[in-house]
């Protein structure tokens, strides 16, 4: 049977619902598990109460063990992000970096240049 400890991080368990939209996407490309969330206290042998943020307040915080995997923490995992400058109307500026390819697509009556390009942001 699997089991946790309390401050353990686990990801929980998102039930896919046709049409409804969860957690920023819907349908197919909806995520399966969300978190990481630690464990706050094991209730019974079977359930955990979950520490979760004020976003998901609506959410209960208690959930069966068979609703929950184990989060491997890996630093190398750990995407790092660079400060954008953002406008006031969120906007941000993009700066081509550099070509990447270029190439000629022949349709039936005329010719149009393509262009790969690297941008920054």
């Amino acid at each position: 049977m699997l089991e946790f400890t309390v401050g353990d991080q686990v990801f929980f368990k998102v039930a896919p619902m046709n049409g409804v939209m969860r957690f920023g996407m819907k349908g197919k490309l909806s995520p399966r598990y969300i978190g990481p969330f630690s464990i706050i206290e094991k209730i019974g042998n079977v359930a955990y109460k979950l520490d979760r943020p004020s976003s998901m307040s609506q959410v209960h915080n208690v959930f069966h063990v068979s609703m929950l995997r184990k989060h491997i923490g890996n630093p190398f995992h750990v995407l790092k992000n660079e400060l954008i400058e953002i406008k006031p109307y969120l906007t941000y500026e993009e700066k081509p970096v550099e070509i990447l390819q270029r190439e000629v697509k022949q349709l039936r009556s005329k010719k149009i240049p393509l262009v790969k390009i690297l941008w920054w942001n």
